[in-house]
């Protein structure tokens, strides 16, 4: 038992970081739900770790447990919390802060499916069906979310992205 303890600690710390960072483009940069997704990640593996060790690709699944979580939470959005358009924190100084603030700003105006599409497909590199496979859902859907996802983010970006990536 203390084994399968010391293995699942050591996937974790090694995937944490990665995790953290799909989810933060998940919920558009909201980095407080970006750690509770996270956690609620770790616990869901933790408690399925003997099966998901086994498992061909352990981080595959982490991501997709990840995704999925996230829609979830999309579907059962809590009553009692409230968003704002006041950021509690100011942002770091940075050569492309300006081009990362303007992409998780169009990011948050995607619906959460075709958001949780363009993260899959373009951040994390994966392919049209393990994409598919993840939201279970067809390859043609995704083909089709992922269009217009982009064209949306086109669309609310402007076709030229330079002048956010000026200093």
């Amino acid at each position: 038992m203390q084994v399968r303890g010391d293995e699942y600690a050591e996937f974790a710390a090694a995937r944490a970081g990665h995790l953290y960072r799909a989810a933060c483009l998940l919920t558009a940069g909201d980095t407080h739900l970006a750690e509770d997704l996270v956690q609620e990640t770790l616990g869901r593996l933790y408690l399925r770790w003997g099966r998901v060790s086994r498992a061909d690709n352990p981080a595959a699944y982490a991501q997709t447990v990840l995704t999925r979580t996230f829609l979830a939470q999309k579907r059962r959005r809590s009553s009692s919390e409230r968003t704002t358009d006041v950021l509690p924190e100011t942002a770091a100084a940075g050569a492309d802060t300006t081009l990362r603030l303007t992409l998780l700003e169009a990011l948050a105006r995607l619906p959460a499916k075709d958001r949780a599409v363009v993260v899959l497909r373009y951040w994390e590199d994966r392919s049209i069906q393990e994409t598919a496979d993840v939201l279970n859902t067809s390859s043609a859907a995704v083909r089709t979310r992922c269009s217009r996802a982009l064209a949306r983010l086109r669309e609310l970006l402007g076709e030229d992205l330079s002048e956010y990536a000026t200093t």
